[in-house]
């Protein structure tokens, strides 16, 4: 496929980092907050750039956008979070146009995720569009190519089984502890924060050990309380938290802060206690694992445990790369023909304006012209010779921005600017 040049000046960028290179500590680096998200549009718009998405996840953090270098992006999010450009070089990837363009396929219909058909990214994606858009920094491209993204997820969901099956980080830590905790329906659960990974897990858990003394501890009493009705949980004060610590057997630690929420002066317990931390960047200090009783299980390991689930999905990953490429070939379709539209438009509004000429003319010259016979073929004529053009400049062999150039240049056309 030839390389669509999406802007005369700029080009449209992905960069960003992941945990195929990079691990949860640098990971966590780079992770922003909704608050962050938009303070990089808004500085990115005051720039000048007037396309861009910013998504970041317990998996990824990335920037897709227009830029006359990918350097532009890539100093907006080292500006904006605790990582270094050193750092984002040693574990990035930069894509560029139509390779940004697919990745962001693979990203939105995740056949990129953690776990293979994992379509949590969906939502998140929505979310990103719907943060520029409210900023004013979606353009029409941003926009049709989350659609088309969205679009390919959803049919990719319901045509083939990529997703089937329960495989989630949420069912990986469920899996876990019941494999690693003896009579887990008898112990004590403690789930810290309300992390969404973390909710799931404790709905797993309630649904497959039938246990019923889980408890839920929050910052803020009021969300969590709203959480526990839900899932019915027990909710206990934030200012009981080592008490619980030292009465539960697993804890699960789902807080979103960037520095340890759970440190080892708060573990005061000699009993097994498993914790699992959901968070990224991780909000447990790896000392923890220094007592001979405690074990630690970050997001990253449970991300790594695979069955039998996962190999039957990648059966139907052929399936959905082709109905990427359907999907993909109507966005660029779209692209083309958004470029070409201008020029197809000046040419006829040329043209229709020479035919006024040439009849108001030959009006004036023959006594029996028929004008209104003579307006229908010349309107055939000029909607011929129009097609003529455009289909030239879909041809895949054809260098468009020459042909432009040369149309515009032989037929004096002036573009309607917006």
């Amino acid at each position: 496929m030839k390389d669509y040049h999406i802007s005369k000046h700029n080009s449209f960028y992905t960069i960003g980092l992941s945990y195929l290179k990079a691990d949860a500590e640098v990971r966590g680096k780079f992770s922003l907050e909704a608050e962050t998200m938009e303070r990089i549009l808004l500085q990115a718009k005051a720039e000048g750039i007037d396309g861009l998405l910013v998504t970041s996840t317990c998996n990824r953090t990335e920037l897709h956008g227009f830029a006359q270098h990918p350097f532009q992006l890539i100093k907006l999010l080292c500006d904006n979070t605790a990582g270094s450009v050193e750092e984002f070089q040693d574990v990035a990837y930069v894509y560029k146009n139509n390779d940004a363009i697919s990745h962001l396929f693979r990203v939105g219909t995740g056949l990129d995720s953690q776990i293979l058909g994992d379509f949590e990214i969906i939502s998140q994606l929505r979310a990103s569009f719907n943060r520029s858009k409210k900023i004013g920094i979606a353009n029409p491209f941003v926009e049709r190519l989350c659609n088309s993204v969205i679009q390919a997820s959803k049919r990719i969901k319901n045509e083939t089984e990529i997703s089937s099956g329960t495989t989630s980080v949420a069912f990986a830590s469920v899996r876990y502890i019941m494999e690693n905790v003896p009579d887990i329906s008898e112990k004590n659960i403690l789930l810290f924060g309300t992390g969404k990974i973390g909710r799931n897990t404790c709905e797993n858990l309630i649904k497959h050990t039938k246990n019923n003394h889980i408890s839920l501890i929050n910052r803020t009493k009021g969300k969590a309380e709203k959480i526990a009705g839900k899932f019915n949980l027990l909710v206990k004060d934030y200012g009981d938290l080592q008490t619980e610590i030292r009465n539960t057997d697993v804890l699960i630690v789902a807080t979103s802060s960037h520095s340890p929420t759970i440190t080892k002066d708060l573990i005061h317990t000699k009993k097994p206690l498993l914790i699992l931390d959901l968070a990224i960047p991780k909000n447990v200090s790896e000392n923890v694992a220094e007592y001979g009783n405690v074990t630690l299980v970050h997001l990253d390991h449970l991300s790594q445990i695979t069955d039998e689930t996962l190999a039957r999905r990648k059966k139907f990953i052929p399936h959905a790369e082709e109905i990427i490429e359907e999907v993909k070939g109507d966005f660029i379709k779209w692209l083309e023909t958004r470029k070409f539209a201008p020029v197809i438009k000046a040419l006829k509004k040329k043209l229709k304006t020479m035919k006024d000429e040439e009849l108001d003319y030959q009006s004036k010259k023959l006594s029996d012209f028929n004008e209104q016979q003579a307006d229908v073929i010349s309107n055939r004529i000029i909607q011929k010779i129009t097609k003529q053009f455009a289909n030239h400049l879909k041809d895949e062999d054809v260098d468009a921005d020459i042909s432009l150039e040369l149309i515009q240049k032989v037929f004096h056309l002036e573009l309607e600017t917006k």
